[in-house]
């Protein structure tokens, strides 16, 4: 005669299967934010440098502030997410430009 096996050990496989589908889709939604974040930073960094040249080679200085560029140059970013620290050398000399990433709030 044979026996008949249980359904549970089944149920454990199939819970288990599932639970590592998930947590690699969880890993794969987080690896991409990461990465979306990164581009938008970059982007951000690129965006600063483009309008802070141009306006030195139409106006022949450096923006005063970033508050300046915002407004003449329509710079728009995402201040829950970055931090910029802009500070100014002097008209002629080009400004230092830090973009940090704000932490979030636990």
């Amino acid at each position: 005669m044979k026996k008949r096996s249980s359904g549970s050990g089944k149920t454990i496989l199939t819970l288990a299967g599932f639970g590592l589908v998930l947590v690699i889709f969880l890993f794969a939604v987080n690896n991409a934010s990461k990465g979306n974040i990164d581009r938008q930073q970059e982007s951000l960094e690129k965006a600063i440098q483009r309008d802070v040249t141009y306006c030195y080679a139409t106006t022949g200085r450096y923006p005063k502030t970033l508050d300046y560029i915002e407004r003449v140059y329509g710079l728009t970013y995402d201040r829950e997410l970055f931090s910029i620290d802009y500070q100014v050398q002097g008209s002629k000399i080009p400004p230092i430009i830090k973009i940090e990433r704000v932490e979030e709030k636990k």
